[in-house]
């Protein structure tokens, strides 16, 4: 009888432990991947939309030969040569190896190291210049330009796929797809469309919801309109969904459960105790080094909700103006070595954390000493280089909910490659000396510089017989 009562409580502690687990689980994206049969070939984001069979990329095999391969999985680098067919990853070969086709381009990469294109996470590449005339400010056609401007030194700097979290009117949409099409030197770009808020949010502070200087936001109250928000922003494209403070805990719940449903992750720009809401409903990443309680850096690691960090964009604002001034959304103090610690405290917790640099007001022209400060960040923290490297590639690939394509190089994989003179896995500085960059197989980036190959000629078409 005792026997069968300890059995039965071992029973009723082990349901109940699995239900708990369960529950506190992050909530997991719903979307239609099970029925995607694996050979059917479908678009290059998140949002797997089924496509033509036919091929991509550029129809050349080219053959990296001569330097090392850090290849981004965790493994050291190593002599190697890389295969690339068309777009994808064709084979990691033995230095000594000359198994490709006679007709491929072979490239002598010697002294160089061959690397999967780094990723940044948190990017606004058509947002406002200080600059930015007022009429500049509300034009779409002014932001399109600025992305065109802005995606060049991304991709020069060997950034070769950007989350970009919210801009002004459908630019990004445009420039995501002009740069899948190769019609710009660009990096893949996977858009948020406009940042979701209620009325006093992050940034909206003095203006009417329906403000023309509100463009890159989205001011919805209420569940019901969260949910109609972040419809809005599928419908236009989004390959995620931006979310930020201040929300109830039902509209971030009601934000997060839409957007799983449609198969988007959610990113959410939140402070202090937000962000326990936003982690208890499920977020996928919460952005920004803002504070958050112990407890809540504990949940984020047993739910798994990731981090991306975006020290570098604080350090620029703590040592130009001080301080962060005059927001609703940063009431609290916070400092350069208050942000490093929570980056440290998240790390001993095991949240995942990927690499987003956040460069507003035309910073991005720091890069790409921007990308590499806040790399050293997490050097500062503990972790080596190899590591930061590969989190900069392998695991943002991961948060982008890419990781089948991207972020490391693997036969099958696209081929976004970076080639760097030096060992950036070694010296982070050398992450400065872009050779090369191939993005879907076409060459951006050739000895530094954008590159940009001749216009092929159409032939006009023929007089008609009369």
């Amino acid at each position: 009888m005792r026997s069968q009562s300890i059995r039965l409580f071992i029973l009723v502690l082990t349901f109940t432990l699995t239900a708990a687990l369960v529950l506190n689980a992050q909530e997991k994206i719903r979307d239609r991947r099970e029925w995607i049969d694996k050979s059917t070939p479908t678009t290059d984001d998140p949002r797997r939309i089924p496509t033509s069979p036919a091929p991509k990329g550029p129809e050349i095999t080219r053959v990296l030969k001569g330097g090392r391969v850090f290849d981004g999985t965790g493994a050291p680098a190593v002599e190697a040569t890389l295969v690339i067919e068309r777009n994808k990853i064709k084979a990691i070969l033995p230095p000594e190896s000359t198994d490709w086709p006679a007709d491929a381009e072979v490239i002598d990469v010697s002294g160089m190291t061959v690397m999967p294109g780094m990723i940044d996470l948190h990017t606004h590449v058509s947002y406002w210049w200080m600059e930015s005339s007022l009429q500049g400010y509300t034009s779409k056609a002014e932001a399109a330009l600025r992305g065109v401007d802005a995606c060049r030194y991304y991709i020069e700097s060997g950034i070769t796929s950007v989350r970009d979290l919210a801009g002004p009117g459908d630019a990004i949409f445009w420039l995501k797809e002009w740069s899948s099409l190769n019609r710009i030197p660009a990096p893949r770009i996977f858009p948020s469309g406009r940042l979701i808020i209620a009325t006093g949010g992050h940034g909206s502070e003095g203006f009417e919801a329906d403000s023309q200087f509100l463009g890159d936001k989205r001011v919805a109250d209420g569940p019901d309109e969260w949910r109609e928000a972040v419809r809005e922003q599928f419908n236009l494209g989004a390959d995620v969904i931006k979310t930020g403070s201040h929300f109830s805990r039902e509209e971030i719940a009601a934000a997060v459960d839409e957007a799983h449903s449609l198969g988007l992750k959610v990113a959410c720009d939140a402070e202090t105790y937000y962000i326990q809401w936003a982690v208890e409903a499920g977020v996928d990443t919460i952005e920004h080094p803002l504070p958050r309680a112990d407890e809540t850096i504990r949940l984020m690691a047993e739910k798994g909700t990731q981090a991306v960090p975006t020290l570098v964009p604080y350090i620029y604002i703590f040592d130009g103006e001080g301080g962060y001034f005059g927001s609703a959304s940063r009431r609290f103090t916070f400092s350069k070595e208050a942000n490093l610690e929570l980056l440290r405290k998240m790390k001993e917790a095991g949240v995942k954390m990927g690499i987003g640099t956040d460069l507003v007001l035309g910073w991005y022209r720091y890069l790409p000493q921007a990308y590499i400060t806040e790399l050293e960040q997490y050097v500062a923290v503990g972790y080596t280089i190899p590591e930061v490297l590969s989190i900069a590639t392998k695991t943002s690939a991961e948060i982008l909910d890419m990781d089948d394509k991207l972020g490391t190089l693997e036969p099958g994989k696209l081929a976004d490659v970076l080639v760097v003179r030096g060992k950036p896995d070694g010296n982070l500085d050398d992450l400065k000396n872009v050779e090369m960059v191939l993005r879907d197989g076409y060459v951006v980036v050739k000895e530094g510089r954008v590159f940009i190959p001749r216009h092929v000629q159409l032939d006009p078409p023929e007089p008609k017989e009369k």
